[in-house]
């Protein structure tokens, strides 16, 4: 049995693990039986490299000359691609994972221990319960018995330096296979790369060590099954084993109402916390800022001083040149935002150049921003994290080279109708360098800790959005960490200047580092610390609308799906008034679209490309209106803050939204119907079309009409009723029936879509006894009536024949069942 000390809010908490025999003390003497002398297995022409433990290479063979200081200490694995095969690209998890040069494959932390009969063992090691009462009452001892840890591997010793202290295995073989701690992640691997390695055509290349990180290439062909066949493909991989700090960072704790990434929601199970149960429990990610010893005292007092150990990022040297200032300008933007924690220079981007022999762009202690030459449309921001604490151990920015393209998407669809610099077919160097800094901040942000923001647009008011003094000085969003893009409320008389224009590092973000990396007094006993962290935010809160986090749509957090404020690609305190906007400068826009993506000997293929861009913006404003319908405002809050934690939409806003919908959707938007554009790119009215279909299947899911149901529970009288709701649709759709107007083939459709949802609806309903059948039921068959009518009067032939179809399906399924069950009885 071993203990280990580890400190959380400065807490000693008990971590328990066992070995599969009783593991010895690092210093323990071993019987030297049957082990060589140390000269015969580490000869003088052994290449070595000397950091927190040596890696000798003998002949082919690499030995770790593993010291009693490394013993039982927390070791931690960090394995990425370094060079991808040619060929090898597929799409996991809705990202580019495992895919490019740079690309995270896997992590583990692991243990070395020296076990009886001279072998060392290598455990896996998990800190997921954790107890520090080791008092008769604590069950510190109960957790003793339920967290063995595993055995991964077991080396026998070759060799003892005694004059060293320390013991020699060979681990040639071990790397040289796929395993659990050097390979990839398990639960990945067998959907990214299925088959064994060839150990034929598998060798190691290198192993590296430096004072607090060993760096292992090798070069691995591995196998995959296909529908075509078995696959071969060869890759160069890079093993950072990472020596993890002896005193492990304090800590601080997620809290809701500030944005920051925690490993996972539960990080660990704290036994102590809850005396009669268990606490969930989730530090969050942020890197290790403190102040020099020496200047403690004026930290204290309030004063700027640079810290221990600043956050450098290097750029990848293969980064084209023209590209880097910005990239770093968007590193040093957040230099601002952590002087508002007490430090100055405390991220610093640098530029690296190609012929630099010193700079392993794989080593552990770099962070980089990573340049990918990759026709994904993307960025990220991903860091390692010490899984005690949350401390980010190292950070690789992936910067995709056609993330370029979606810029220059986004910026001539959502700000060609009011910077004249967008309407070309391409951005000049100067415009793209300032969208890519943006980006680059983002990312930085999220390697700092901070999650998206999606609420933060939310607090902004639309008006202000077309201040010109307003924006410029204060951004259309508060936080750079949420989805809001460019401006697109303004209009082309507001004159609104790129300040106004450009997402920046705004007022939440600058707070939110304040609270994640602010250090407090060293004297701050742990409920003194945790009453300072609360009292920040519920007094901040105070002080205004913009620093509050509205958090992304997770499944963690079911709430988090209904908030009609936290939505990406959104601007604005209201969704119906953004949007109009929005449509109006689309409307300028979309005439325009040839002579400003097409230049000479161009084919059509780019404006047509942009006017799907058009739709997409278009779907985007349509669909943030619906996201009131059964809407739910989610304001976390501790017991001491006024106001409630839950908000219903009113059945005002729900109203006005379907109003809203009725007129800028479902009647037919033929300002969409380009048909110029039609006649010269490979596009047509089907997408338009598409969204309409899909907004109907969404309002007539299941799902939505149970959570409209659950708000009439929730509201009472003040609720939007799913009956209400229903006859207002489709009084909407339906409009031509009371006045016997002709039906357009685009209507038919519509209309067609809206009745084969219904249906589903309804289906879906009987199969699942839901209490919103018999709302449905009684719609549908309103429906039927309506339509039964409306036959005998149809304007033309084309809507009767529509007419009596759609009737023929919906009493097909009302009523037919029941007739044929009627016949049965009375046979």
């Amino acid at each position: 049995m071993k203990l280990k000390l580890l400190y959380i809010y400065g807490l000693s908490l008990l971590i328990l693990g066992f070995a599969a025999a009783n593991p010895l003390p690092a210093s323990a003497q071993l019987k030297t039986d049957g082990i060589k002398p140390y000269p015969e297995i580490v000869p003088t022409t052994a290449k070595s490299s000397v950091g927190f433990f040596t890696v000798h290479k003998v002949a082919e063979r690499y030995l770790f000359e593993l010291p009693d200081s490394v013993f039982n200490r927390d070791l931690f694995t960090v394995n990425r691609i370094i060079r991808s095969p040619a060929d090898y690209r597929f799409v996991f998890l809705n990202a580019a994972m495992c895919n490019y040069g740079g690309d995270w494959m896997g992590q583990n932390m692991f243990h070395f221990e020296k076990i009886p009969g001279n072998k060392v063992a290598l455990k896996a090691i998990s800190y997921t319960e954790r107890s520090g009462d080791s008092t008769q009452n604590g069950v510190s001892r109960a957790l003793l018995k339920n967290n063995m840890q595993p055995i991964y591997a077991l080396f026998p010793i070759k060799a003892v330096n005694t004059t060293k202290n320390t013991v020699v295995i060979d681990m040639t073989d071990y790397l040289g296979t796929e395993n659990g701690i050097f390979g990839y992640n398990p639960t990945f691997k067998p959907i990214i790369i299925n088959g064994p390695v060839a150990a034929d055509r598998s060798y190691i290349k290198e192993i590296l060590a430096y004072p607090t990180n060993v760096e292992i290439k090798n070069v691995r062909t591995m196998s995959m099954a296909s529908p075509g066949g078995t696959q071969t493909f060869t890759f160069e991989f890079n093993n950072s084993i990472i020596l993890l700090p002896k005193e492990p960072m304090k800590t601080r704790s997620y809290d809701p109402r500030v944005g920051y990434l925690a490993l996972v929601w539960n990080d660990y199970k704290d036994f102590d916390d809850n005396p009669k149960g268990i606490k969930d429990t989730h530090h969050i990610w942020k890197w290790r800022l403190e102040p020099k010893d020496e200047d403690r005292a004026r930290y204290d007092r309030g004063e700027l001083v640079e810290p221990k150990k600043p956050i450098v990022f290097y750029i990848d040297p293969a980064t084209p040149k023209k590209w880097v200032p910005y990239l770093i300008q968007g590193i040093n933007d957040w230099q601002v935002a952590l002087e508002g924690a007490g430090f100055k220079n405390a991220i610093i981007g640098k530029e690296v150049s190609l012929n630099d022999s010193t700079f392993n762009i794989d080593d552990a202690r770099h962070n980089v921003v990573v340049y990918k030459a990759s026709g994904r449309a993307n960025a990220t921001g991903n860091t390692i994290q010490d899984p005690r604490t949350g401390e980010n151990m190292e950070s690789h920015v992936d910067w995709y080279h056609s993330v370029m393209e979606i810029l220059y998407k986004w910026y001539l669809i959502q700000a060609g109708a009011i910077d004249p610099r967008a309407r070309t077919p391409h951005l000049d160097d100067e415009l793209m360098g300032e969208l890519i800094r943006f980006v680059s901040s983002h990312e930085i942000g999220h390697t700092l800790g901070l999650r998206h923001n999606w609420g933060a647009s939310a607090t902004t008011p639309v008006e202000k959005l077309r201040d010109k003094a307003w924006v410029e000085a204060h951004g259309h969003t508060p936080s750079i960490m949420d989805y809001a893009r460019f401006n697109y409320v303004a209009q082309p008389e507001d004159h609104i200047s790129e300040k106004g224009i450009f997402p920046r590092i705004g007022d939440y973000d600058k707070w939110a580092i304040e609270w994640g990396y602010r250090v407090l007094p060293e004297n701050k006993t742990v409920e003194q610390e945790k009453q300072i962290l609360n009292q920040w935010i519920t007094d901040k809160l105070k002080t205004g609308e913009q620093y509050k986090f509205g958090i992304e749509r997770v499944n963690d957090v079911p709430t988090s799906m209904l908030d009609p404020r936290n939505q990406n690609e959104d601007l604005g305190n209201d969704a119906i008034l953004a949007s109009n906007y929005g449509i109006k400068n689309l409307k300028r826009i979309l005439p325009n679209l040839i002579s400003w993506t097409i230049k000479p000997g161009d084919s059509y293929v780019k404006a047509g490309e942009m006017y799907e861009e058009v739709v997409a913006q278009y779907k985007r404003y349509m669909f943030h209106v619906a996201m009131s319908f059964g809407g739910l405002m989610t304001d976390p809050k501790t017991s001491e803050q006024p106001g409630v934690v839950y908000t219903a939409i009113s059945k005002e806003k729900q109203k006005k939204s379907m109003v809203f919908l009725q007129k800028e959707l479902f009647s037919t938007p033929y300002w969409l119907m380009d048909k110029k554009m039609y006649s010269l790119a490979a596009v047509n009215f089907n997408s338009v079309e598409a969204i309409q279909k899909d907004m109907i299947r969404a309002m007539l899911d299941i799902k939505q009409i149970e959570q409209m149901r659950a708000m009439e529970l929730f509201s009472g009288i003040l609720a939007y009723p799913v009956s209400e709701m229903l006859y207002d649709l489709k009084q909407g759709i339906f409009s031509e029936l009371p006045v016997h107007q002709a039906i357009s083939l685009n209507r038919r459709n519509l209309q067609k879509s809206y009745v084969l949802n219904l249906i589903t609806l309804y289906k879906t309903g009987l199969s699942t006894n839901i209490d919103a059948t018999s709302t449905v039921k009684v719609h549908a068959k309103e429906l039927t009536a309506d339509l039964k009518r409306a036959i005998s009067t149809a304007a033309d032939k084309g809507s009767k024949a529509h007419l009596s179809d759609l009737y023929d399906k919906l009493y097909a399924v009302l009523y037919q069942p029941l007739a044929i069950a009627k016949q049965n009885v009375s046979k």
